[in-house]
């Protein structure tokens, strides 16, 4: 008899590990916040472009290549324009 309950002490103990153990487990570390992109400030010279490429009615990569080429005609790397 002493066998029997022994045995089925046993049991019960390794039954309530197993029910026990997912309380202890490791849980995935939670994913880092989006952070948006931090705009950079836009020259005077990039406002005057694309003034100049709306005026036109440009828009794909027509304006993209004239405000290209614009900032580079008027120096795009003047101070940065405020709003």
């Amino acid at each position: 008899m002493i066998a029997i309950s022994s045995r089925a002490l046993g049991l019960a103990f390794a039954a309530s590990l197993l029910l026990t153990a997912p309380t202890f487990a490791q849980t995935a570390a939670p994913a880092p916040a989006k952070t948006e992109k931090a705009e950079k400030p836009r020259t005077t010279a990039s406002i005057e472009c694309s003034k100049e490429a709306d005026a036109k009615g440009l828009h794909g990569k027509e304006r993209k290549k004239f405000r290209s080429d614009c900032k580079k005609e008027k120096g795009g790397t003047a101070a940065p324009a405020t709003k």
